[in-house]
């Protein structure tokens, strides 16, 4: 069986061991089967690879930061300078410290 740029044949995939189920319009079946055919792979394997690599984009994007000028500026400044503690952050402190002491006395 063909397979796609990144794909490995289906004799050293890792055996499945869950599965997705979907409803969807037949015209979006249609596309995603005719998808599927070009590509030279099963509905399943262009729909798991296809989704995977939606996944895996879309974490991607959410775990980085990306600032411009400005942001940076306020960021390193922050950093550098950070400012003088207030008082809700002194009492997140306190309440903090006095648990991690009832933990170890524990």
């Amino acid at each position: 069986m063909p397979t796609t740029v990144g794909q490995e044949p289906r004799s050293r995939r890792a055996k499945a061991e869950d599965r997705i189920d979907a409803r969807l319009p037949i015209g979006t079946k249609q596309i995603i089967e005719q998808a599927a055919y070009l590509s030279g792979v099963t509905l399943s394997d262009f729909v798991v690879s296809r989704a995977y690599d939606a996944a895996q984009a879309l974490v991607r994007e959410h775990d980085r930061w990306v600032l411009n000028r400005k942001q940076s500026r306020e960021f390193v400044d922050a950093l550098l300078n950070p400012p003088k503690p207030n008082q809700a952050l002194k009492d997140a402190a306190s309440r903090y410290k006095s648990r991690v002491k009832q933990v170890v006395a524990s």
